[in-house]
């Protein structure tokens, strides 16, 4: 009885490492008369493979241009004043791309349920169990993850012409600004 009181605690040590879900086949031993022997050897196996492959990209093109017109006060006895606008183009892109893999603890979480050694029933006088159990649990996880973000922006911004000339009182011409902004913010979360 003491060797089979020491299988079970070297199968539940095991069992305590982090592999939830393995316990050997149940195994019943009965009337194994005087001085019989008893072997009782558990096997167990467990494989597991599990591949990502995640590909993330991200882009942004932009393309702008903002030009004011021609502000001009010409020929006049007495000139007024001219102006021209504002010319403004905003562009804005955001992406948030969130992936997320299993862990190798999750990927090597066997699905295989039992009960283990249960029951040494009268093995008699002067006989013997042996019980080993052993339990192998094997897990690869490869994770392959390519990113790649990439923007680009082309600007231009131009103001017009302002002219004051062949007035006899001469006003004022004055053009407008010329602006452009451009935002990118990409957020890529990849966890495995």
């Amino acid at each position: 009885m003491k060797r089979l009181a020491r299988a079970t605690v070297a199968a539940v040590t095991v069992l305590g490492l982090g592999v939830p879900g393995i316990v050997g086949a149940a195994s019943n031993i009965n009337t194994g008369g005087p001085s019989s022997v008893t072997n009782v050897s558990e096997n167990m196996n467990h494989n597991t493979s599990q591949q990502n492959n995640n590909t993330l990209g991200a882009s942004a093109t932009a393309s702008q241009g903002a030009s004011t017109g021609t502000a001009n006060v010409s020929g006049n006895t007495t000139g007024g004043a001219a102006g021209t606008g504002a010319a403004t183009n905003n562009n804005s892109v955001g992406a948030n791309v969130t992936i997320s893999n299993p862990s190798a603890s999750e990927a090597a979480a066997p699905a295989v349920m039992g009960g283990g050694v249960s029951n040494v029933n009268t093995g008699g006088p002067s006989s013997v169990a042996n019980v080993t159990s052993n339990m192998n649990v094997n897990s690869s996880v490869q994770n392959n993850t390519n990113v790649s973000v990439s923007t680009s922006t082309s600007q231009s911004a131009s103001t017009g012409s302002a002219n004051v000339s062949g007035n006899t009182t001469g006003g004022s011409a004055t053009t407008g600004n010329a602006s452009n902004n451009t935002s990118s913010q990409f957020n890529l979360v990849v966890t495995n």
